[in-house]
């Protein structure tokens, strides 16, 4: 039997102040770039949309239901950057995948489950336009030693690069 109390508005408030400080410092401390000098990233693909972030992450799961492949979830980024008080631009993390392919990439390298299911981000740019982005698999390949799984990792790079154009065109 579980019992739900009614949340805590002091742990809540607690558990805010000690992620924001926890952030707070590692930004202090680190030098990480601005999010104008970050904007490449080793193995990531990325594609222009002609449509809203609202728009482009509906088409990417009409996209991938249409193919027989099974969408997880849609994550709105924005708004957890709104409930903690930190606001960022439109940004949705979308999940989405075969497990007969993707399974394969898990049984070569358990690892690999860090980039299965398929992620695309759909994002709202400086300039107020659409991206897709998403790890290449042919990348995936290579940062888990993945071998003997060309064939998938190339079918599984053509689907998502499939996808990402239905969705951005």
């Amino acid at each position: 039997m579980i019992i739900r109390s009614e949340p805590n508005p002091i742990r809540r408030l607690f558990w805010i102040t000690v992620l924001l400080a926890g952030a707070t410092t590692a930004s202090a401390v680190s030098a990480a770039p601005s999010p104008a000098a970050a904007t490449e990233a080793n193995g990531v693909l990325r594609l222009a949309s002609n449509h809203s972030v609202e728009e482009t992450v509906a088409r990417i799961r009409t996209s991938v239901e249409a193919k027989g492949i099974r969408y997880f979830i849609a994550i709105d980024q924005q708004q957890l950057g709104a409930s903690a008080n930190l606001p960022i631009r439109k940004s949705t993390l979308v999940l989405f995948g075969n497990p007969p392919l993707g399974v394969q990439f898990i049984q070569a390298n358990p690892y690999a489950g860090l980039d299965w299911p398929v992620r695309m981000l759909v994002r709202e740019t400086a300039d107020g336009k659409t991206e897709i982005a998403y790890t290449d698999f042919a990348f995936i390949g290579q940062r888990y030693r993945i071998t003997g799984k060309d064939a998938q990792l190339k079918m599984a790079s053509e689907v998502a690069a499939t996808v990402a154009g239905e969705a951005a065109e």
